[in-house]
């Protein structure tokens, strides 16, 4: 086939293809699933192992024009790879085919652009319109052609990588798993900083693990019931307890937040599972005042307009008092504990961990409800006033559990339930 009867014939392709396109458009803005999902890939920097001209390059198949498009070199095994940004999870990749379309190609993901895994195979390949349901994570995802089905290249109108839910609800962009572990029992006990020497801590209230107490082990806790949902999470969680007028006060609210918040993107794509056995202790028990180097901060569950403080506050009835807790989500890679169970962990410095603490974590974040209002005269805690509010924690997640919920939830940065999922 000469050149100037070829270009007839693609343009007529093109058109019929256009008009296709077109009507498959008009009928897919009726379908309400659509705004469910989110398109992960337009706009995004795409790379392809060649192009035909410059007339096709790769960005015209993100570009969410239908007249616009990439096109290959005249040979099998081609490429075109979208950069999503961030590792993300996705369940939906439509490939709207030119008439030069692969009749063999594979969808592969990457974490670093250089190792590929395969997530869908196609040796059977019709062209047109493939709206492929698959199951993938990754930053980079990427359409390898293997076998063309015209003497051309390989023609991609749109490459399009979507990401959903089962139920059909909307992904929410917030990188998050949690715990709800409701109080379980009070011991003046400390495995962490006083391990073995029971009543030598003022008083604790503890949640999650149920036999914590001065003695426990990291296989003490795999073994023992648990107040959390999800019940696989076997950690131990504890906080001086509170008093009103010299009576413990529980929290009624015990919800254990593992973010991705607080660092760049490019940082939360790398953040690591939790290291099974870690022990960390987050605030200053031993604070003189309001501004002695403590992270802890009071509020009012539904009375923004209360203020917070790091000591307590008045809240107005019918609301509650708060305590947030953030422990540090910088690790040094070596060590489960330390001396003063503070310095193997660091906080994040401009969106990043600093170099002597270079594994990103997940940032653990505690939050208590407590059924009290109005004066803050008779509240105390066990370690003295509001601002020595501190926070212990024993991780004792299953490491698969806690790697799933790391993979799906953190690194995409997704929402996700007690459950673990979105």
């Amino acid at each position: 086939m000469n050149a100037p009867s070829r270009t007839v014939i693609r343009l007529g392709t093109l058109t019929v293809a256009l008009l296709a396109l077109l009507g498959a458009y008009l009928v897919s803005t009726s379908r309400p699933a659509q705004a469910a999902e989110t398109l992960l890939s337009q706009g995004r920097p795409a790379v392809a192992s060649s192009v035909e001209s410059g007339a096709f390059p790769a960005s015209a198949a993100v570009d969410g024009n239908a007249g616009t498009r990439w096109a290959s070199g005249f040979s099998d095994n081609q490429w075109l790879q979208v950069d999503l940004g961030s590792s993300q999870t996705f369940n939906r990749v439509v490939l709207r085919w030119e008439a030069a379309y692969a009749r063999g190609f594979q969808l592969q993901t990457s974490a670093n652009a250089s190792t590929w895994t395969t997530i869908h195979t196609t040796t059977n390949g019709t062209g047109g319109e493939q709206n492929l349901t698959v199951t993938g994570t990754g930053r980079y995802v990427r359409v390898l052609v293997t076998q063309r089905a015209t003497q051309w290249g390989a023609s991609l109108f749109e490459f399009q990588v979507y990401a959903g839910t089962p139920s059909g609800g909307p992904i929410v962009r917030v990188a998050e798993f949690l715990a709800d572990c409701p109080f379980t029992h009070r011991l003046p006990d400390d495995p962490i900083v006083f391990p073995n020497l029971p009543g030598a801590s003022h008083m604790h209230s503890f949640f999650g693990a149920t036999v914590t107490n001065a003695h426990t082990t990291v296989e003490d806790l795999v073994n023992s019931p648990t107040s959390c949902n999800p019940a696989t999470d076997k950690s131990s969680y504890w906080v001086p307890t509170l008093y009103k007028d010299n009576q413990p006060v529980e929290p009624t609210g015990t919800t254990f937040y593992y973010l991705g918040e607080g660092v760049r993107d490019d940082v939360i794509a790398r953040i690591q599972p939790l290291p099974f056995g870690l022990r960390i202790v987050a605030g200053n028990a031993r604070a003189t005042g309001p501004n002695d180097n403590t992270i802890s901060r009071w509020s009012c569950l539904h009375a923004g307009d209360a203020g917070s403080g790091h000591d307590f506050i008045t809240c107005p009835t019918g609301s509650m008092l708060e305590s947030y807790l953030d422990f540090p989500q910088c690790w040094n890679g070596r060590d489960l504990d330390s001396p003063d169970h503070k310095s193997h962990m660091a906080y994040p410095v401009n969106g990043d961990c600093p170099s002597t603490h270079p594994v990103p974590v997940p940032k653990l974040r505690q939050v208590l409800r407590y059924p009290v209002n109005g004066s803050t005269a008779g509240l105390r805690l066990a370690s003295g006033g509001g601002f020595t509010m501190h926070g212990d924690f024993f991780n004792a997640w299953p490491q698969a559990e806690m790697e799933r919920r790391v993979n799906d939830c953190i690194r995409p940065i997704i929402k996700c339930g007690a459950d673990g999922r979105p």
